[in-house]
Order: C-alpha cells, then structure tokens, then sequence
C-alpha cells in the first residue's frame, strides 16, 4: 500500500485507483472496461424501450415501425416515418433533444476508463511501470 494510505492498492469497479496506487493490471481493466460497456448498453436499450413505448403509444405505430422510429432519432439520424399527432410530434421533440444528451452520456461512460488509465500512467511513478513490465515477463 502507499505510504499514508489505508485504502487498497487494487480498487473494484466501484473506486478507482489514485495517484499513489499502482496501475491497474490489465485483466482488472479489461473487465473494468467491459462493466462500462455493459453499462452503457444497458443505458441504450433502455432508452430504445422509451422511444418505443412513446411512438406506440402516441403514434398508434406498429412496434417494428416504433423501433425503426426511435433508433433512428436515438442515433441522431431523424425520424423515419411522417408524425400524425401533436403529442407525437412533442414526443419527437423531446426526445430527440434527450438522445443528444443520452449519447454525449455513454461516450463519456465508455470513454472514462480508458482516458483514466492514460492520466494515470503519465502520473504513475516509474518504479510501477517497471514493477508491471517484470511482473508480466516473469508471466511468460
């Protein structure tokens, strides 16, 4: 452990190393990496199923139209089918507006393992990264 500090050198997933911590080894990162993509998945289909559930309801759309609908304007491209309701046309609205902050969501999501990982290797002490380079020589 660091000198000072009673937290352990191999966070989980629920905290992440500091500056005085080792780097992480990569196994650890990889399912880091992996549980974030999970997440981020997770975020989308929920808000697929949104979407969807708005248009069918509001629109009257058939759920393969409903889905073609909201994965269109989930992924920024627009509606595919003309909008008959006032409602929704709300819906549309709102929601496109909601899928340019969902999307900005899950690029910061999946983006934060892999842009901590290179701040902390700039800031990781050079006995580390040569203690990592040993350890997975000593691996093979």
């Amino acid at each position: 452990m660091p000198a000072g500090s009673d937290r352990p050198p191999f966070p989980g997933h629920w905290s992440w190393e500091r500056r005085g911590h080792a780097l992480l080894p990569l196994p650890a990162f990889l399912r880091r990496l992996a549980f974030h993509f999970v997440l981020g998945a997770l975020f989308i289909a929920g808000s697929l199923a949104i979407g969807m559930a708005g248009y069918a309801y509001l629109e009257g759309m058939g759920w393969t139209e409903s889905f073609l609908n909201a994965s269109m304007i989930l992924s920024g491209m627009g509606p595919a089918s003309p909008l008959n309701t006032d409602a929704g046309k709300w819906f549309a609205g709102a929601y496109a507006l909601y899928s340019g902050i969902a999307f900005l969501a899950v690029t910061a999501l999946l983006y934060a393992p892999l842009l901590h990982r290179l701040l902390h290797r700039f800031h990781a002490d050079e006995k580390d990264l040569l203690l990592d380079e040993s350890e997975e020589q000593s691996k093979q």
